[in-house]
């Protein structure tokens, strides 16, 4: 499985699942041109929506895939394909941890994604058509729209947290001794 360097720790995070979910799927590409990755069309298909291509927005397609494989709900009012409906998925926040959804300002349909980390200025995010693909990378944190979480079944995982990153992506240290 491929890895982004500077973010090879995260692969080794036990969850949430939404994440292990979404790493799955790390390094996926759209085509260029006018023909489509069957992998794309088939998520679109698999959570029963319908898309025109991946030359379209796909970042709220890859948000319903990844919710979906891990058992949450996956059609936020109804679209799960326009950003900003995940605006009403999961429970509100007020700060950003591992796994949490974020959605941000980005023309009328806004981009959604997932929370990997922070660091002053921009939250580190896993997401999918971020330069045509499913990657790593960092959106302002002035940007943020809303910040939204699963709302657990039984309980949230015990390493769900604030994590705080160099731009680089590798973790700030915090015990010098």
């Amino acid at each position: 499985m491929p890895k982004q360097e500077g973010y090879e720790w995260l692969w080794d995070e036990p969850g949430p699942v939404e994440l292990k979910e979404a790493l799955k799927l790390f390094g996926t590409r759209e085509v260029a041109g006018p023909k489509n990755n069957p992998t794309i069309i088939g998520w679109a298909k698999e959570v029963s929506t319908t898309y025109p291509g991946d030359a379209t927005a796909w970042c709220g397609l890859f948000k319903s895939i990844v919710a979906k494989r891990a058992g949450w709900d996956y059609h936020p009012n109804g679209n799960a394909l326009w950003a900003r409906n995940w605006l009403s998925w999961g429970v509100k926040q007020k700060v950003a941890m591992l796994g949490d959804t974020i959605i941000f300002e980005r023309g009328q349909g806004g981009h959604v994604a997932l929370y990997v980390g922070e660091d002053d200025t921009h939250y580190h995010i896993l997401g999918g058509n971020q330069s045509d693909g499913v990657n790593i990378v960092r959106k302002a944190k002035k940007q943020t729209l809303g910040i939204r979480r699963a709302k657990w079944k039984i309980a949230q995982p015990e390493n769900v947290r604030r994590i705080f990153l160099k731009t680089t992506g590798a973790p700030v240290s915090t015990k010098e001794s």
